[in-house]
């Protein structure tokens, strides 16, 4: 085993594990296994009919800040991801954390997000069992995976998206026969919500869709995991981001002329409602199964991002190093697993019992990226000028700038329409600031404590 020296303290080495093939399909993993098939009716109850309408705009936008993740992942490939590129632009400790925290966040409300997909509509066609119990025991599942290792654990992703773009090929295929057999309504698919202008409705859709879109973000707090990522980097996140859209078009547009657009926003399982309307005879309970272990691969691959956003933090000494302990023979961040599962098992106590728990965190989960975004798209710009000594891909200078202010505007619009994200979104920023008082006051609590400290 290398027991090399890391960047803050001693310790082995991470593991790298990940070759361009597996990190193409981490990231198009952690894509497919969100939104599409836990949002997309929530999407459509915002919208109407024209679901793909709000998809597309997301994934435009998305391509704006994709590139900025590209070119600064491969500029500094270190775990740590959006808080290690603003801490080189700003060298400010408060911003830094703050960004890492509601990344962090972000990752774990998209994890909870997902779990409480799993243990509803889907599940319910195997067993009945209590949500939020289901829930709690999915999400020690998932730790545990992460726990194990980061080699085993993206091969289990590969596994796992190979299911569920089955599952999104399917929906497709019923599109298609809908299509031919004149079984389906297209017309539905070009309406927007009545009693909205075509304006809003897109933009409210676009906001909750980018959650369906995220997952570029996740990849590159596992840099430090994966070989040649200055190479391998930009062609996977644009390759999942291409192959993602694609399917999202395609899906989105079945699923509106299936089935009524009130029928998908009230369903937990929306694309189970598209499968049990449509004219193939797919078994319910196969379909649902696909459904389950997307959703999963989803919630495992945000939970190894968090852990590792928290892993970074500790290397860099922004919170306590304990945060950076490695497991001797499992090579993982033990230590963040363990503190990223619990706050996410106290999320889904806390949350989860909330009738609109899944549309809540879904967008809370954007207003906490949409933050990160804008840091990440302004810390391109002013990292322009830091060289480093080897090759790395480099944005189109309007990309950052048009990501910056999309990512704003979208931030506005969902925090003056949304009160109850926008709290909840603050409660848990508030309690990062807390968080870093704490640790600041420890820290100056050991200076004096240690013989001949300033």
């Amino acid at each position: 085993m290398d027991e090399s020296v890391s960047h803050a303290r001693e310790h082995p080495d991470l593991k790298r594990g990940i070759g361009p093939w597996l990190l193409l399909f981490f990231v198009l993993g952690d894509i497919v296994g969100a939104g599409i098939y836990a949002l997309v009716g929530e999407v459509g109850g915002i919208i109407g009919g024209a679901i793909w309408a709000a998809f597309l705009s997301a994934f435009v936008l998305a391509i704006f800040t994709a590139s900025s993740y590209a070119e600064l992942v491969t500029k500094y490939p270190r775990a740590g991801g959006s808080a290690t590129y603003v801490n080189n632009a700003f060298r400010n400790p408060f911003v830094s954390f703050m960004v890492a925290f509601a990344v962090m966040t972000s990752g774990i409300t998209s994890a909870c997000t997902l779990t409480l997909a799993f243990s509803g509509d889907y599940l319910a066609q195997f067993i009945s069992v209590p949500v939020i119990g289901a829930a709690l025991v999915f999400m020690v599942l998932i730790g545990a995976i992460n726990f194990y290792g980061i080699s085993e654990s993206v091969r289990i992703n590969v596994i796992l998206t190979c299911v569920e773009i089955t599952g999104l090929i399917l929906i497709i295929l019923i599109g298609i026969v809908a299509l031919s057999a004149g079984t389906g309504d297209p017309g539905r698919a070009f309406e927007f919500k009545e009693g909205t202008s075509v304006l809003t409705a897109l933009l409210g859709g676009t906001v909750l869709a980018f959650y369906a879109l995220i997952g570029f973000d996740d990849s590159v707090n596992v840099a430090e995991e994966t070989q040649h990522p200055s190479r391998n980097y930009p062609r996977a996140i644009f390759g999942a981001l291409l192959l993602a859209g694609v399917i999202y078009l395609l899906v989105t547009f079945t699923a509106s002329m299936v089935v009524p657009t009130g029928t998908l926003a009230e369903s937990s399982g929306p694309l189970l409602e598209v499968v049990e309307a449509g004219p193939l005879s797919i078994p319910t309970k196969l379909f649902a199964a696909i459904a389950l272990l997307a959703v999963s691969n989803g919630a495992l691959i945000n939970m190894i991002m968090a852990s590792r956003i928290i892993y970074g933090m500790g290397d860099q000494g922004v919170v306590p190093t304990v945060f950076s302990s490695v497991h001797r023979s499992r090579r993982t961040p033990w230590v963040s697993i363990l503190f990223t599962t619990t706050i996410a098992l106290l999320v889904l106590i806390t949350i989860g019992r909330n009738d609109e728990a899944l549309s809540t965190l879904g967008s809370t989960t954007v207003i906490l990226l949409l933050i990160a975004f804008v840091m990440v798209n302004i810390s391109v710009l002013v990292l322009r000028r830091d060289e480093v000594g080897h090759e790395h891909f480099r944005a189109p200078t309007v990309f950052p700038i048009l990501g910056a202010v999309v990512a704003s505007a979208l931030l506005i619009y969902q925090a003056i329409n949304d009160i109850t994200v926008l709290r909840l979104a603050g409660i848990l920023l508030l309690v990062g600031v807390v968080l870093y008082g704490v640790n600041l006051l420890l820290k100056r609590s050991l200076d004096r404590e240690t013989p001949g400290s300033d």
